[in-house]
């Protein structure tokens, strides 16, 4: 009801506050009307936006001023101050700017102002297509749309669901604690509004580069002038008798997704393979539905090859806290009927059992095509093929990381979304690289981990506060280079850690 509405906080931003409490690089919050607004100097100039991200709610005021942009301190979106426009994913929707006065020695925010105008940043036009459905494709064909293209886009998916917001299949809509209507990055009709040919269950056979030409499984034949493949990845299966049954699931899509809820509904008991990040968050989700989780995986310490001894203990004790049960250092070698047996001895009876031991990439569209690949598809900083005009984004594309200094492929949901939207501004013709600092969030129950960079190995660990205690931030080194960084609850620090690394790559961080 109206009346148990949350108030927005903070003084009322019309009345005005003492220019003295803004400081240049700072912000603070506060409201107009019923709007959480907030306010920032930078550079010497004003601005006044919306207080919180577009994707999750984050609070922007706890995040970081860089350049003319605010990030987000939760998944590092950036948004541009003076439009409020979303320059780089996981937020795609703009923050409401308002006009702001400085007068008499203090600051008033007033009116809001008009939505920009729609862009017209490029004279690109013909037929582009995209293969895939999931973060990079769909990102791509938002950006096309915000950036003024006016040709035909055409997107070719193999699931069965229109694009969704995957990183809560396995997170707050498993758990039930989101709605359904959440999960959809945008609503059937935005496709049809922005002329976006959205072909469902579709799969693509084959591609001619010289020819320009898809070929799909039921025959037909699609032309293009640019091509984005962002084809993804796929769970790995398991070969054990057993694993084909109606209870046995892996989770990538929503409709694994919804398998597994519904009949998550009347089971008692759980066994997951594989203490994966999709493993891992897939057992906290249901033991917020009370159903007894047990995991198995070979490893000695879940996600240990990711983050080290130190996280990888906490991460088991979290579990462990929160009624987990681990059968480590173990495998499963069958499942009959509903018992799971284990390599090292002894069954357990499941009534539910997800498979989660990693996925891999979809290259074979691209390998038959004769594109350059290697454990990826080959890409150039400007997230293009060995063929000219065909470009790659996502979980398959290994690119030039200019922080690192190697050639990596990592599997995202944020990377995706920013190397979809990259890709998308160069097959427009605005040359643009992709030199964003890989960054990923994992959520084990009420506690969030951020990471940001790529460190594929390391020869020392720096550890700033307390892991156990849920306050910490780990430094991965190699050769005393920092390649990566890990937080809990430190999420200015984890910001600044990402800008340090596009710094050092050469970015200003100006733009995003």
């Amino acid at each position: 009801m109206a009346g148990d509405e949350k108030k927005p906080s903070g003084p009322d931003l019309t009345q005005g506050f003492p220019s003295a409490d803004l400081a240049d690089g700072a912000m603070l919050t506060g409201h107009v009307g019923d709007d959480e607004v907030l306010v920032a100097r930078q550079g010497g100039k004003i601005f006044a936006l919306g207080a919180h991200c577009t994707h999750y709610h984050g609070p922007l005021v706890d995040g970081l001023l860089v350049g003319n942009t605010v990030r987000c301190p939760w998944h590092h979106a950036h948004f541009s101050l003076q439009t409020g426009e979303a320059l780089a994913a996981p937020a795609l929707s703009p923050l409401t700017c308002w006009q702001v006065e400085e007068t008499g020695g203090k600051i008033f925010v007033k009116t809001k102002r008009a939505q920009p105008a729609p862009r017209k940043d490029t004279a690109a036009s013909g037929q582009f297509v995209i293969v895939g459905g999931g973060a990079a494709g769909f990102a791509a064909a938002e950006m096309l749309r915000r950036h003024g293209f006016a040709g035909s886009i055409t997107m070719l998916s193999h699931d069965d669901a229109a694009p969704v917001d995957r990183p809560n299949l396995s997170k707050d809509y498993l758990a039930g604690s989101a709605p359904e209507d959440w999960v959809p990055l945008r609503g059937d009709d935005w496709y049809a509004e922005n002329k976006i040919d959205l072909k469902l269950k579709t799969e693509v056979t084959a591609l001619d580069a010289k020819a320009k030409e898809l070929t799909l499984g039921g025959g037909g034949k699609i032309k293009f002038d640019k091509l984005l493949l962002a084809t993804g990845a796929e769970p790995v299966k398991l070969d054990i008798p057993g694993a084909d049954q109606k209870h046995v699931h892996t989770l990538r899509s929503f409709a694994d997704c919804r398998g597994i809820i519904a009949q998550a509904k009347d089971a008692k008991r759980a066994v997951v393979i594989g203490a994966s990040f999709i493993g891992l968050e897939t057992a906290a989700a249901l033991r917020a539905r009370d159903i007894e989780v047990h995991v198995v995986a070979p490893e000695k310490r879940p996600l240990e090859r990711v983050f080290g001894p130190q996280l990888g203990d906490f991460i088991r004790a979290l579990h462990e806290e929160h009624g987990v049960k681990f059968q480590l250092e173990n495998s499963v070698t069958a499942i009959d009927g509903k018992r799971v047996t284990f390599k090292a001895g002894g069954t357990l009876d499941a009534d539910l059992v997800i498979i989660g031991v990693g996925v891999r990439p979809r290259l074979t569209l691209a390998g038959k095509a004769g594109l350059a690949t290697d454990k990826g598809v080959s890409v150039n900083e400007f997230m293009e093929t060995s063929t000219p005009g065909i470009y790659a984004a996502g979980d398959i594309a290994r690119w030039p990381d200019a922080i690192s200094g190697e050639r990596i492929r990592v599997e995202h949901w944020v990377v995706a979304e920013r190397q979809g939207q990259v890709a998308a501004l160069n097959m427009m013709g605005i040359r643009t690289p992709f030199r964003s600092a890989p960054f990923f969030w994992s959520q084990h129950y009420d506690v969030p981990i951020n990471y940001v960079g790529h460190a594929e190995k390391w020869d020392a660990i720096d550890i700033d506060g307390d892991v156990m205690k849920r306050d910490c931030v780990v430094r991965y080194k190699l050769g005393g280079r920092v390649m990566a960084v890990a937080s809990i609850y430190r999420d200015k620090e984890s910001l600044e850690a990402g800008v340090e690394m596009e710094r050092q790559a050469g970015k200003t961080g100006a733009t995003g």
